[in-house]
């Protein structure tokens, strides 16, 4: 089933949720399995960032997948459920929140089809309890680059398995994935926030709260300067009990729809900090709680369709790195100062509590603090991603490719020391390169480091 309005307006060519274009065209299809054996990438609903479901260059097309949405099967009793790759994760929650289950780990768009989930190792505000989705999966059927179809599972073909996690989609073409649902008290969260003043206080509360609650995330200015640099909103959440519950599911949320694209430039350091006032100041009282629909807590952009439109015609790059836990807050800090010393800054910036490493080969968060960054797009937008990547080497952290479209291949093969691992399976299934993006070829080249 299609979503109305998931998917951007096209111009010409490819883009990414980051409004950056590329020529190529994308050809959907019911069977993933027949139709892989002619395509080098497949692409779900394009929320990646940058250009990682962009078909490389001199390709003509890459294979969508949301054609190719149907439920298999699933089990009531357990909650293991199989589906086919298109499957977006908001038809998945309209069908089954209300029957009190839900995907142990959601990012923070209902907009991802489950194999971009799976080839991204999404990960959510419940990282420092469930980790990544990654971890819930239990087989997957991938047509790798040889044209073999294959099912693994970690116990068959566990080498492909944990390369294809995390893996961007480059170990083959994600057709089915099976995974483990999570049974849910209810259909709705019972939620707490509460307005901090300083960056090192932020930080401080998430690690202390993230030992007391499942769900955890936190919003930061990052124009303020001086003793309210890194001023922030902290939100904490869990599954409700049936006695805190409201009654019945969740109503479908009503979605607006950002009916134009701005002018670029139009989102700067001064309207995004009249926008960080605004939000910080209008957090009254200091903590509130109460009880939310999920789509409210988890997914709080989707409500408004095309929002990427907000940054104009440039588009619009995020960098989300993990700082490790040993390195402290000065990274994140760090990386703030970065934004102030370029004039720019970040519209939305989330902080999340990071619990173990992922199982896949190339899985993103490890145990630290994870920032990311929604930074507008302008001439000095390469040189700003390359000063932040500078901080991530310093402090022994990584970069996540689903958000990625500016790094180059030196400073993501400095920071992903886990790069020839995953290239020596790809190559095991892919002997030729046939699977490849342009993400792929702009950072996976090799170089002399």
């Amino acid at each position: 089933m299609a979503i109305s309005g998931a998917r951007q307006d096209q111009k010409s060519g490819l883009s990414g949720w980051g409004r950056t274009y590329l020529p190529g065209r994308e050809i959907r299809s019911e069977n993933l399995e027949q139709a892989s054996q002619d395509y080098h990438l497949s692409r779900g609903l394009g929320r990646s960032y940058g250009d990682s479901s962009l078909p490389a260059e001199g390709d003509q097309a890459a294979l969508g997948t949301t054609l190719a949405d149907r439920i298999l099967a699933f089990d009531d009793q357990t909650g293991v459920i199989r589906v086919e790759a298109g499957l977006c994760l908001a038809e998945l929650n309209r069908l089954y929140l209300s029957r009190h289950w839900f995907t142990p780990v959601t990012p923070g768009t209902k907009f991802v089809t489950v194999g971009g989930m799976v080839a991204s190792d999404v990960h959510g505000k419940n990282h420092h309890v469930s980790g990544t989705f990654g971890r819930h999966v239990r087989a997957l059927k991938i047509r790798t680059g040889k044209g073999d179809v294959v099912e693994c599972s970690r116990e068959e073909s566990a080498d492909l398995f944990l390369a294809s996690i995390g893996g961007m989609g480059l170990p083959g073409h994600l057709l089915e994935v099976e995974f483990q649902m999570e049974k849910i008290p209810s259909p709705w969260i019972y939620t707490e926030s509460y307005r901090i003043s300083c960056l090192d206080e932020l930080l401080d509360k998430l690690k202390e709260k993230g030992k007391e609650w499942p769900m955890t995330v936190a919003w930061v200015d990052t124009v303020a300067r001086g003793k309210s640099m890194g001023r922030g909103i902290l939100f904490v959440g869990r599954w409700a009990t049936p006695e805190e519950a409201n009654a019945g599911a969740p109503p479908p949320r009503k979605a607006m729809t950002m009916p134009i694209t701005l002018p670029s430039g139009a989102l700067n350091r001064l309207t995004i900090g009249l926008f960080n006032r605004a939000v910080y100041y209008t957090h009254i009282p200091k903590k509130k709680s109460g009880i939310v629909d999920p789509d409210k807590y988890f997914y709080p952009l989707d409500s408004i369709l095309h929002w990427n439109r907000l940054y104009g015609s440039a588009g619009v790059t995020q960098h989300q790195s993990v700082i490790p836990s040993e390195s402290g807050s000065q990274g994140i800090r760090d990386m703030i100062e970065t934004l102030a010393k370029a004039g720019t800054a970040s519209f939305l910036t989330v902080i999340k509590d990071c619990g173990s490493e992922g199982d896949g080969i190339l899985s993103f968060p490890c145990p630290g603090m994870s920032l990311a960054l929604d930074i507008p797009i302008n001439q000095r937008t390469p040189r700003v991603i390359q000063s932040l990547n500078a901080t991530v080497k310093a402090s022994a952290g990584r970069i996540y490719l689903t958000k990625d479209g500016l790094s180059t291949a030196e400073d993501f093969q400095q920071m992903e020391t886990r790069l020839p691992a995953f290239l020596k399976i790809k190559e095991r299934w892919d002997p030729e390169g046939t699977i490849r993006s342009e993400q792929s070829e702009r950072l996976f080249k090799k170089i002399e480091l």
